[in-house]
């Protein structure tokens, strides 16, 4: 059972000219519409602040954001189920038949609506009925939620599937249900994220993408102009070979050998080293990354995701179905850096920005328990005390490091490994323990507990069929339990940061990877930016249970995101 206060949230279905929900709390239940179980909703939280239950953030938590009600604590069945049980899906079918034990693989499928459908109910004669014959969540429960009526169970559903998680997350790992609280924290903040969007400043913004792909153009024809335009500053390097298509990677391949370029493909990391080749290359590189402004991030995407008040918005999530990290949409994940000084604060308002330093070798030292590998995290720069215990340079020890984690094993990483393992060895051979595994397709846990399902990486091909591809796995594996661990560390810190700088005015407004961006009233930027850095020491002291372990943060009060050092 989840201890202490809990209250379980169920809304009816969009559609209709009023939704209902249903509010089960202490026994009770207030079923009415939508807007009045709202207040009551932001009531129950001033007063008594309960852990919130629902199926998920977007199912139950979205009219609560989209409301402006701050929820402190929540229980996400969604999240929980992924956590438990590896993987993205997790719908309510799939969240009940689990934390009941009865076959996910046999959930009944919605309606499909087709009109030769055979309606077979698989033994539930009674209309209103939560069940079917099997005991499974009945298949077209999003139809039989249009009955207020009926939401009263669906929240009990609900309550009483978070009840089993929580019971099943105490038995499989003394972390777990932490991490499901810090993951139900994150799904919230992914619809306040959505909500209030990242702030721009517009003006700028057209400014960069027309410095990339030429004036906003009024007609078909202004659009093919300013291509033929971006080609032209590369074509203009090889007299004859105007006609290359420079979309087309076997052409550009062809005009490059015409230079003397001999590459085996186009990507970036390969041409590099022939910028002094030949001029071509430079050019080649810089219209890429035109191009790709004038073809993902131009004036159609400005003007489909930035609103009238100057916000870029898109959907956010708070785990990949992978290792957990968090996700979105719309270029806020993977904005080009061209386009980073268009990100600014609003008048009156600055940008916290934070950046996790060497997070996963440090995150590595919590999950090893590696005593010496631990020491070197008291340091600011964790690779300076490694370097001096394997007599190497700074970026030897760096790029060891890094290729313990990620697998690389040739070249002078693979050479500064056997140092690696020999220094810190408790730590290594937690690694290639997640490696063999990954190779056999076994399933792992990160420290917090989520499920790594590693026989469905490749899923293609059976593990065993294919050493290069079990090899794969292995490396998959390998990373995932330390990028898996990074990511609920991360998630923890921001919701930390969310829930203790509120009252200040601040907004997270990204979270990338590790690094985060909190949107602060001017007067509040120091206070605010000591909190971000306080909430990281709560949080990872929480999350490490007392391991030795530094953790810092590049924190930094600026006006836009251009202005960071990386």
């Amino acid at each position: 059972m989840i201890p202490g206060e809990v209250a379980a949230l169920a809304v009816g279905p969009p559609g209709g000219a009023l939704r209902h929900a249903a509010l089960v709390h202490d026994g009770g239940c207030l079923t009415a519409p939508l807007a009045e179980v709202v207040a009551a909703a932001r009531a129950l939280e001033a007063e008594r602040s309960p852990r919130w239950v629902w199926w998920s953030a977007d199912a139950g938590a979205g009219p609560l954001v989209d409301d402006g009600v701050a929820v402190a604590r929540a229980w996400d069945v969604a999240e929980a189920h992924r956590l438990l049980h590896g993987g993205w899906s997790a719908t309510a079918g799939q969240c009940w038949a689990a934390a009941h034990g009865i076959p996910v693989e046999e959930v009944p499928d919605p309606p499909s609506e087709d009109l030769f459908e055979f309606a077979a109910d698989r033994g539930s004669a009674d209309p209103d009925a939560l069940l079917d014959g099997a005991g499974h969540v009945r298949g077209d429960h999003a139809r039989w939620l249009g009955d207020p009526a009926h939401l009263e169970a669906w929240a009990r559903a609900a309550l009483e599937t978070a009840h089993l998680q929580h019971d099943t997350a105490s038995a499989t790992s003394v972390r777990l249900v932490g991490t499901v609280h810090s993951e139900s924290a994150a799904a919230v903040l992914c619809l306040e994220l959505r909500r209030d969007g990242l702030p721009l400043d517009r003006a700028r913004t057209e400014q960069l993408v027309a410095d990339a792909a030429g004036p906003r153009p009024a007609t078909e024809a202004d659009e093919a102009a300013s291509r033929r335009a971006r080609d032209a500053t590369v074509l203009r390097h090889v007299p004859g070979r105007e006609g290359t298509d420079l979309r087309n990677p076997a052409q550009v391949r062809e005009l490059l050998l015409a230079v003397g370029v001999d590459v085996p493909n186009t990507r970036k990391w390969v041409l590099e080293p022939y910028r002094r080749v030949h001029p071509v290359v430079d050019a080649l590189l810089a219209w890429r990354r035109d191009e790709r402004i004038a073809t993902t991030y131009g004036y159609r995407w400005l003007d489909a995701n930035v609103g009238p008040d100057d916000r870029l918005r898109g959907r956010w999530t708070a785990c990949d179905g992978a290792a957990g990290r968090m996700t979105a949409e719309n270029g806020l994940h993977n904005l080009p850096a061209s386009l980073r000084p268009g990100v600014a604060a609003h008048p009156g308002h600055v940008l916290v920005r934070a950046d996790l330093g060497q997070i996963e070798p440090r995150v590595l030292a919590v999950v090893s328990g590696d005593a010496a590998f631990a020491s070197a995290t008291r340091a600011d720069d964790l690779y300076a005390p490694v370097a001096q215990r394997l007599g190497v340079e700074r970026p030897v020890a760096k790029v060891a490091v890094l290729a313990a984690m990620y697998g690389q094993r040739s070249g002078a990483a693979g050479e500064a490994l056997a140092g690696l393992e020999r220094a810190y060895p408790v730590a290594m051979a937690l690694l290639d323990r997640a490696y063999d595994a990954g190779r056999r397709g076994e399933p792992l846990r990160t420290y917090g507990g989520r499920l790594v399902p590693t026989g469905r990486f490749l899923a293609g091909s059976p593990v065993g069929t294919d050493p290069a591809l079990d090899a794969a796995r292995g490396r998959f594996a390998r990373n995932a339990i330390i990028q898996g661990a990074a990511a609920e560390l991360f998630k923890a810190w921001a919701a930390t940061v969310r829930a203790t700088t509120r009252d200040l005015g601040a907004q997270v407004v990204l979270c990338l990877h590790d690094e985060l961006l909190v949107h602060t009233p001017e007067e509040h930027a120091a206070e605010v930016a000591s909190g971000v850095d306080r909430a990281l020491q709560d949080a990872a002291r929480r999350w490490a249970g007392g391991a030795p372990v530094q953790f810092v943060s590049d924190t930094s009060v600026i006006a836009r995101w251009s202005d960071a050092k990386d």
